[in-house]
């Protein structure tokens, strides 16, 4: 689906040719020849649109001629609802800067980019590419930290549960969660090597201009404290899931413990019955206390056990 948005009047309005300086926005459904026909419409080359479709492929930029191509990932839910996946993924936005016009291209709907469509950014303009990008990598960065801000109230929630009883569910949950962590951190590593090569190499030509040079050398820091969020989230929960691992370790050590001692205990007057049990001659046989007797000593003897085990503290 290939929409042309334009400001009028201080609104993102969709417009129904395209016109120079509108912002060209590329979302799924879409097929190939329909690339095909932007790559010959803008004069660009195929490979930076069909580049950011791919899930894997890394922050980075290029440029032939006059064209550039920005590759930025940003986090979003992943769709996949198995146990095995990561609650969040990163899924890459590509943004191909012509001289007259921005193309965005992402391989599912980009809650990032959503925001814009949504007239929810202030204080932008398609056709100022240059505060476009940067506003791009800003919200970018916004929306790892209140991802991590989410996980991490999550993580606090599923450890309450596990105070009160450890299952497998809160563990997988937990999991999910290292692994949302995980795809976070490369990420932000990768943008964060491309913001400053953008930087140094003077990528979007704003040097010489000081608000912008300004508000990229905020967005740098942001991501920065972003990846420095999630590697101590990533130390706390892995601390978090040994601990848990220890504590589950040490219960099962604890509960096989209570058993061997109950059964050691049972042990006792079982061993006692089978001997006045067997079909031979035992002293006191004839006596008609002798029942009682036998009954009063395994008592004492289980009871003088149960003694010797609890000052062992071994109960």
């Amino acid at each position: 689906m290939i929409r042309y948005y334009a400001k009028q009047e201080g609104r993102l309005v969709e417009l129904d040719e395209l016109q120079t300086g509108a912002w060209v926005n590329i979302e799924p459904p879409f097929s190939q020849e329909e690339l095909n026909e932007v790559a010959q419409r803008f004069d660009i080359p195929l490979d930076f649109l069909t580049d950011p479709l791919d899930i894997d492929e890394r922050s980075r930029y290029e440029r032939e001629e006059d064209v550039r191509l920005i590759i930025v990932n940003t986090p979003t839910l992943s769709l996949n609802e198995e146990d095995n996946d990561g609650i969040y993924i990163t899924v890459p936005i590509g943004i191909v800067l012509t001289p007259e016009n921005m193309l965005t291209i992402t391989p599912f709907e980009n809650p990032v980019l959503q925001l814009f469509l949504d007239n929810k950014i202030r204080n932008f303009n398609p056709a100022d590419e240059q505060q476009f990008v940067l506003k791009i990598l800003e919200h970018t960065v916004y929306r790892y930290l209140n991802c991590l801000k989410q996980l991490n109230t999550k993580r606090n929630l599923i450890e309450q549960e596990l105070y009160d009883s450890s299952r497998n569910r809160e563990l997988m949950q937990l999991l999910r969660i290292e692994k949302s962590l995980v795809y976070f951190i490369n990420a932000l590593n990768g943008n964060e090597l491309l913001k400053i090569k953008m930087k140094r190499t003077d990528f979007l030509g704003i040097r010489h201009d000081e608000e912008k040079t300004d508000l990229f050398e905020d967005i740098i820091i942001d991501n920065g404290q972003a990846l420095e969020m999630a590697n101590i989230y990533t130390n706390i929960l892995n601390g978090t899931m040994d601990a848990y691992g220890s504590i589950i370790s040490n219960n099962l050590n604890i509960t096989i413990q209570r058993l061997t001692l109950i059964t050691i205990i049972l042990t006792v007057p079982m061993v006692i019955a089978s001997f006045f049990g067997m079909n031979v001659p035992v002293p006191g046989a004839q006596n008609p206390y002798s029942m009682v007797a036998i009954i009063g000593l395994s008592i004492i003897i289980s009871l003088a056990t149960i003694a010797y085990f609890r000052r062992k503290r071994m109960f």
